[in-house]
């Protein structure tokens, strides 16, 4: 395996750090603890990109803590979210450009969360595909107890050291991944997990799980993945079995996460396999009806009795996200549904 050594230098070039300005810009996403917007940040970007470049070069660069805010789920529970600093995430995303090719084609080929041109719809597709095509109609389900809160930190500074030997990069990830976070006011060590919300956590979630991966590919076992939502596929009910007892035996002892027994199951094509929102059938495959229910009751809290708008303010806000619903759930058999 080719090892790179010096790659600090291309992070903090002038060129890489405005294009990593940009994809911010692109996000626009909301300011971190010191309470800057990207717009302010731009307003003398060459300024503050030269002092960036400067702290990364001589080293003394430090992120700020990141801004955990509370994202409430479908079922209730909430889900922890990350916000780094605007200069913060210039950083991350400057890193991420650097070190994304260098990961990028040696990942599995059916690992597809935040890849760049993967998507939802490509790994449902290869689920099909292994259900239906080459007859392996049992699944196993996999679910992982807060995946992201769990990721060991050496073992990830270890996935990344095994293509990079750059002391620099790797310094400069263990200051991300140890900055600790901002919860109401007060600051909170974090000696586990990688914040979700943060520009690198999904290619360093992907490095994490790629050695599952691989180990899979080595036992030959069929795998699906898209960042923590795991498939595993088999021919046979026993033989399902078997390759829950392994990868769970896996995930728990090389990588120290948690498989959460309850929701962790076996399926098959006659039951239907639900993944990714959608439900995989032998023959065809529709929308959860989880998903139909939720979606049901947004559309019900946007349009309440009283709304006081007239049909075209109405028609004009609910466009955009019926048109977002229908586009992600386009490749069920779902003419039926939608005409309801």
């Amino acid at each position: 395996m080719k090892k790179w050594y010096s790659l600090i230098d291309k992070v903090y070039r002038m060129d890489n750090l405005e294009k990593a300005y940009k994809a911010v810009k692109a996000n626009n996403g909301a300011p971190g603890v010191d309470g800057e917007t990207v717009e302010a940040f731009g307003q003398n970007l060459q300024e503050r990109l030269s002092q960036l470049q400067h702290e990364l070069k001589t080293g003394i660069y430090e992120p700020q803590p990141v801004l955990r805010v509370e994202i409430p789920k479908a079922d209730g529970s909430k889900r922890p979210l990350g916000i780094p600093t605007v200069r913060d995430r210039i950083v991350q995303q400057a890193l991420l450009n650097i070190l994304q090719p260098i990961f990028e084609p040696d990942f599995h080929p059916s690992s597809y969360g935040y890849r760049p041109g993967r998507s939802c719809h490509q790994a449902v597709a290869k689920a099909e595909m292994f259900i239906n095509k080459y007859g392996l109609n049992h699944v196993v389900d996999m679910d992982l107890s807060k995946c992201f809160d769990r990721l060991d930190h050496e073992l990830i500074l270890e996935g990344v050291n095994r293509k990079i030997s750059d002391g620099s990069i790797l310094k400069l990830i263990k200051k991300f991944l140890t900055v600790g976070v901002m919860k109401d006011g007060a600051w909170e060590e974090t000696d586990l997990g990688s914040p979700q919300g943060g520009v690198i956590s999904p290619l360093l979630t992907n490095i994490y799980l790629d050695r599952f991966d691989q180990e899979m590919k080595k036992r030959g076992i069929r795998i699906v993945r898209y960042a923590d939502d795991i498939l595993l596929f088999a021919r046979t009910y026993q033989e399902a079995k078997k390759y829950q007892q392994i990868a769970t035996e896996f995930l728990e002892k090389e990588l120290k996460l948690v498989v959460n027994r309850e929701k962790t199951h076996l399926t098959d094509n006659k039951k239907g396999v639900t993944y990714l929102g959608f439900v995989i059938y032998s023959k065809h495959v529709t929308i959860s009806p989880k998903k139909l229910k939720s979606f049901k009751e947004k559309i019900r809290e946007m349009t309440p009795r009283n709304h006081g708008m007239n049909v075209e303010e109405m028609v004009k806000l609910l466009n955009p996200v019926l048109r977002g619903w229908a586009n992600y759930f386009r490749i069920a058999n779902c003419k039926g549904i939608f005409k309801d």
